[in-house]
């Protein structure tokens, strides 16, 4: 595991707080946000972000689609308080993101974070314990998670002997014996093949369900964008900005059945021809 893998997977977790006041309507807010990263040597400053206006409500399923280099996990690493935003605010719960992952928030990411020398149980326990929830909690929300996921006859083994699924399976336990108010997936099923996603897509749908929590995720995809999301926000090229979001009108119990449905297509078309004129922008910068 790289240097970062560890950082990444050691910050995406949180202690357990108690829920967000009631009648709260935005679970995370971002006004004018802004990234641009420092030049060094002959290279100028780069403008990856911004300026970002997004407000995720309580209790959502969101997913941010854009072209590739558009600044979509720059976008969740500002609100996870990995990265500095260069201007604007970060807001969770109305408090300011600083420059560590809020109490309350917890990220997910394509690469896989799981600790090779740890087995599952201790995978999914080492963000509760190390935020200092009583051993006696810990084993409780650990055996609930890995029954949920699938994954409690896998307890005693080790990463190298799971499937890449159930590698990031372990990973989404650890986030969910935190009791996240606010997960944040940055493209978490990408190395999967597409049958795996789709099944992987339903057990997030009933995560969601089951804790009540708000959800982002950063995604290639446009059928999974459009799978899973009650709403939909399409980046531009780099710098990324939001340039439109489709509300899906999807039922809260939802599987991924729903693809059959007609609607599903003219969803993803409608996402497409908006992103299709961006992805060339980027194709273009990039030649």
């Amino acid at each position: 595991m790289s240097a970062l893998s560890r950082r990444r997977a050691t910050m995406s977790v949180v202690s357990a707080t108690p829920p967000s006041p009631d009648g709260l309507r935005y679970q995370a807010r971002l006004t004018d946000v802004t990234r641009i990263y420092p030049g060094t040597g002959d290279k100028p400053p780069f403008h990856a972000l911004g300026p970002v206006a997004l407000e995720l409500r309580a209790g959502e399923f969101f997913s941010v689609v854009g072209p590739s280099g558009c600044g979509k996990s720059t976008l969740l690493d500002v609100l996870a308080g990995l990265n500095a935003a260069s201007g604007g605010t970060v807001e969770f719960e109305g408090k300011p993101v600083g420059n560590e992952v809020p109490d309350g928030v917890a990220v997910v990411f394509q690469e896989d974070a799981s600790f090779p020398w740890l087995n599952v149980f201790d995978n999914a326990a080492f963000a509760a314990r190390r935020a200092g929830v009583p051993e006696r909690e810990v084993r409780e929300r650990v055996n609930h998670a890995l029954s949920f996921m699938g994954l409690k006859s896998f307890a005693r083994a080790y990463p190298a002997q799971l499937s890449g699924g159930m590698r990031q399976r372990t990973c989404i336990a650890r986030a969910m014996v935190v009791r996240p108010r606010l997960m944040l997936l940055d493209e978490p099923f990408g190395a999967l093949d597409q049958q795996t996603r789709l099944l992987m897509g339903d057990e997030m749908l009933r995560l969601w369900r089951d804790t009540g929590a708000t959800v982002m995720l950063i995604t290639h995809s446009i059928d999974e964008a459009v799978l899973l999301s009650d709403r939909i926000g399409v980046m531009s090229a780099c710098p990324g900005r939001f340039i439109e979001t489709i509300e899906t009108a999807w039922p809260r119990m939802r599987d991924s059945t729903i693809a059959l449905d007609p609607r599903f297509g003219a969803l993803s078309a409608q996402v497409w021809g908006l992103l299709r004129e961006e992805a060339m922008k980027a194709l273009g910068s990039q030649s």
